[in-house]
């Protein structure tokens, strides 16, 4: 978010990043201070990115609308919001993940899902396990290729760690229908990332 306060001395903002918490900085940012608002973009613009890129498939346009949207209206929310020990982090990953859906939704790209032929849910381990290895450059590749609705159904389960039934609702759909989406994008990966699924079974057996 370059856009932001290109006002604030390199120097100073990293300085401030490590010793202020989120808390104050948006006490301050209630009262006008661009400065502080420097400071959390930096802490959280990666991290607002990257859950972007995932759920729009690397269209870096797209994400990078998202995230700036985000951080704008934590600007706004910052005389109301509360966010104690655990920061302004987990706010801003739920209106990322909102403002993705909704776009999708817009733009036609959460086409609609058959049912009809529902397949048991799995359980996250190896993609977790996966994800911890050198690999995970191939996993987030791997993701991308994923159908709209298979991607993003992973992406909030596996990543943003909702519940079935919060993505059964954001995305319109019935629980059974998130489970089978998860199990056709986890089979899927593991067609995609054979070897690197194979050597994960040869070390945990």
């Amino acid at each position: 978010m370059a856009k932001h306060d290109q006002s604030q001395r390199p120097e100073v903002i990293p300085a401030l990043a490590a010793s202020e918490s989120d808390q104050s900085l948006l006490a301050r940012m209630a009262g006008g201070d661009l400065s502080a608002f420097g400071v959390m973009t930096m802490r959280h613009q990666a991290m607002v990115l990257a859950v972007a890129d995932r759920m729009f498939a690397g269209l870096q346009g797209e994400a990078d609308d998202v995230a700036q949207e985000a951080l704008l209206r934590l600007w706004r929310s910052a005389g109301t919001l509360e966010v104690g020990d655990m920061g302004a982090g987990p706010w801003l990953r739920r209106v990322v993940a909102n403002l993705c859906i909704d776009r999708l939704r817009v733009q036609g790209r959460l086409t609609p899902l058959d049912e009809s032929v529902p397949e048991p849910a799995e359980p996250a381990r190896q993609l977790s396990a996966l994800e911890q290895r050198e690999t995970a450059v191939r996993v987030d590749a791997a993701l991308k290729l994923l159908p709209e609705r298979q991607r993003v159904a992973l992406a909030l389960f596996h990543y943003e760690e909702l519940s079935l039934a919060d993505i059964a609702t954001k995305l319109g759909l019935s629980v059974m229908a998130v489970e089978s989406l998860l199990a056709r994008a986890r089979r899927s990966l593991r067609k995609d990332l054979e070897a690197e699924w194979r050597g994960l079974r040869e070390e945990t057996s």
